[in-house]
């Protein structure tokens, strides 16, 4: 005699679920209204050059929201790029290999992102 259907089923894979779908879903709308607020300040009366560029981005508020959407957009990527891992590559050495990789990168673009906007 055969079990029910879902009984005991096997979850492997990157099956997070509700939390990792409202992460993508809050850091993509964080980005979304950073960009409507990056437009906003770029379509202020004045040419457009590297000094309004600059000007846009020497307010401390600024670069407080710059660096936060920074992180969001590095987390963003993680959970994307960590799902991909754990639901195409079956070898886990590999699969570790290639996530440590992932997030070592994001961490240093975070961390040069921080010396950019604060000239450290």
């Amino acid at each position: 005699m055969s079990e029910p259907v879902g009984s005991k089923r096997l979850v492997v894979g990157a099956h997070y679920g509700l939390r990792d779908w409202m992460s993508q879903r809050a850091t993509a709308t964080l980005m979304a209204l950073f960009t409507v607020v990056l437009l906003v300040q770029m379509l202020l009366p004045g040419p457009l050059g590297y000094d309004k560029w600059a000007g846009i981005f020497a307010a401390q508020w600024m670069k407080v929201l710059t660096f936060v959407v920074i992180v969001s957009l590095a987390w963003h990527a993680w959970v994307g790029v960590r799902d991909i891992w754990m639901d195409y590559v079956k070898p886990v050495g590999l699969r570790l290999v290639l996530q440590v990789g992932a997030l070592v990168w994001l961490v240093g673009c975070a961390g040069w992102a921080l010396q950019v906007l604060w000239r450290l």
